[in-house]
């Protein structure tokens, strides 16, 4: 079973118009099933007002319903067009561009400075190579929530699991000023 959903997994990503998988892009485009999204931002714990960054946002379905339910401000950061065009669509149609701006770029050249939470889906590597740009921009303050991948080197605050589309998700949940280094992994 697992490596029918790696094949199906890999000819979804290499079939993709979206997909432009070079050093700036730093991780396939892979949708979030919408429950893991909740759980997300859920254990994020958004407060109203707050600014919620997805780096690679996708199809934009975390800044979104960060937006919708939580009165969150949000940017997405994505690198594909394709993808930027469709998610700010959604945005327009939804009358939520006061609250949500998508940015088209690398997530590496981000001032992530506004945030107040930071939500990923990347890759181990990718995340090791967010990790200086996180720990530069981010306050004490604010939360960064990596899907099923952790973040070397720091300790999670809180992981929790989810289970959707026949399929388990670790959510890592990283409080910048508890961050402490995990020495197993450094």
């Amino acid at each position: 079973m697992r490596v029918y959903l790696i094949g199906i997994v890999f000819a979804f990503v290499w079939s993709s118009p979206a997909q432009d998988f070079g050093s700036e892009n730093l991780a396939p485009y892979l949708p979030s099933p919408q429950l893991v999204v909740e759980r997300m931002l859920e254990a994020a714990q958004i407060k109203a007002g707050e600014m919620v960054y997805d780096l690679g946002s996708g199809d934009g379905r975390i800044v979104i319903m960060a937006a919708q339910k939580y009165g969150a401000s949000a940017v997405g950061v994505e690198i594909s067009d394709v993808l930027c065009q469709s998610t700010m669509k959604k945005v327009n149609a939804l009358g939520l561009t006061s609250q949500v701006k998508i940015i088209h770029g690398s997530a590496l050249k981000v001032d992530l400075s506004p945030a107040d939470v930071v939500t990923l889906y990347l890759l181990t590597s990718s995340n090791a190579r967010l990790k200086p740009n996180l720990e530069k921009y981010l306050k004490p303050t604010a939360r960064v929530v990596s899907l099923n991948f952790g973040m070397p080197g720091w300790k999670a605050a809180r992981v929790e699991t989810v289970h959707a589309d026949r399929q388990t998700h670790t959510i890592y949940v990283y409080e910048m000023s508890r961050r402490s280094l995990d020495i197993k992994s450094k």
